[in-house]
């Protein structure tokens, strides 16, 4: 039952990867996906969702710490999710249409109906949700900085986890590396696509940005519960270890989007490098000089999170009355129960039942009387 939902010979080919150098040659054999009911299921779209998701969690389990309201977060992130995939998408589709080498064309259709064959670009992804993020937290009440900062690390998750992707998929890889180093990849898709030679082992990009991301987000996490001394700057310390990062790992890479002579997310790195180490510099001496508070230690932060409680408080109390009203009485639920006995409720509890009873009590006082009257009578006699 199982095999005939899930499916994956038929749906995609068998590929292989090698590791000549690693563990004394390791070779992998896989299925880029899977078909469930007729569907195909790419691995590399079901590790950016995962990552997604753990991204998300974890950014609920530390919004106490930047001082966000969990509803009011989820919001912002829903909206900031919607214009990080449109980012991604439309930055590939307009730096492949403007590279003539790239022998690749999008318009405003293709750009949206062709998704399934791939091609987004994590610049363009932090851009959209960065840019949605803020319109979001404007209209939700949200403090910006600290939700960039907690944005940050959530996106550290994401890449990690999602450029595993690309090692299925066999793609973001790099030039050619040593023959002896340790972690030199070759596969024949990656042979065809690079027009190497075969047998020549290439750099696997994916890896070295994976792991790049791992290390920053630890690093990230905790010096935010400690060292963190202004809203934003952690957002602006991921711009420059990403940056630093990318510019050396996009120097490698043999599918870079490019304009002209020069490779655009490389352009990119470094600038968000230089931008964002000289921000942080600025922005941290400021801080101290100022005294300027965290968000989470702010007055500002402080009546948001009272009205937050009032509100909940108030939505808790008319959700009890309402409640209270649909309740059935308990009275009437005991004079259901009577009836269906088959016994008569109590006519002491009616007012009309009163007057019959006050009635009948004179007449037997009455009879009693006349009786004695006579018995008396008799016995004079």
């Amino acid at each position: 039952m199982v095999s005939s939902l899930i499916s994956t010979a038929s749906a995609f080919p068998e590929v292989e990867l090698t590791f000549p150098n690693l563990f004394g040659g390791i070779t992998l054999s896989y299925y880029q996906g899977f078909e469930l009911f007729g569907i195909k299921i790419y691995w590399y779209g079901v590790l950016i969702t995962l990552g997604v998701v753990l991204a998300y969690l974890y950014a609920m389990h530390r919004a106490k710490d930047f001082g966000l309201n969990k509803d009011r977060m989820f919001d912002v992130v829903f909206v900031a999710l919607i214009g990080g995939f449109l980012g991604a998408r439309i930055y590939y589709c307009v730096f492949q249409t403007l590279d003539p080498n790239s022998g690749m064309s999008f318009d405003f259709i293709t750009t949206f109906t062709t998704i399934r064959d791939g091609g987004l670009a994590i610049y363009g992804g932090i851009i959209g949700g960065f840019l949605c993020g803020f319109i979001a937290c404007r209209v939700r009440k949200v403090n910006f900085r600290a939700m960039a900062d907690l944005a940050a690390m959530g996106f550290l998750i994401g890449q990690c986890i999602g450029r595993w992707g690309n090692f299925i998929n066999q793609e973001a890889f790099g030039a050619a590396c040593s023959p002896d180093w340790i972690f030199g990849m070759t596969s024949t898709d990656i042979i065809r696509r690079s027009g190497f030679d075969a047998g020549t082992l290439v750099h696997p990009c994916f890896l070295y940005e994976s792991v790049w991301c791992l290390v920053g987000f630890i690093a990230l996490h905790f010096y935010s519960k400690k060292l963190r001394t202004f809203d934003g700057e952690i957002a602006l310390l991921y711009a420059a270890w990403y940056g630093l990062g990318r510019a050396w790992i996009e120097g490698l890479r043999t599918d870079s989007l490019m304009i002209g002579q020069f490779r655009v997310s490389q352009l990119v790195a470094a600038a968000s490098f230089i931008v964002g180490t000289a921000l942080v510099i600025v922005f941290k001496i400021l801080a101290e000089k100022k005294q300027i508070p965290l968000y989470v230690n702010s007055d500002a932060c402080r009546e948001l999170q009272e009205q937050d409680k009032a509100a909940e408080e108030c939505a808790r109390k008319k959700t009890e009355k309402k409640e209270e009203k649909e309740a059935p009485s308990i009275l009437a639920e005991d004079a259901d129960e009577i009836t269906l006995d088959g016994a008569e409720p109590e006519e002491t509890d009616e007012p009309e039942s009163e007057a019959p009873a006050e009635e009948t009590a004179p007449e037997t006082d009455e009879n009693t009387d006349d009786s004695e009257i006579k018995e008396s009578s008799e016995s004079e006699e």
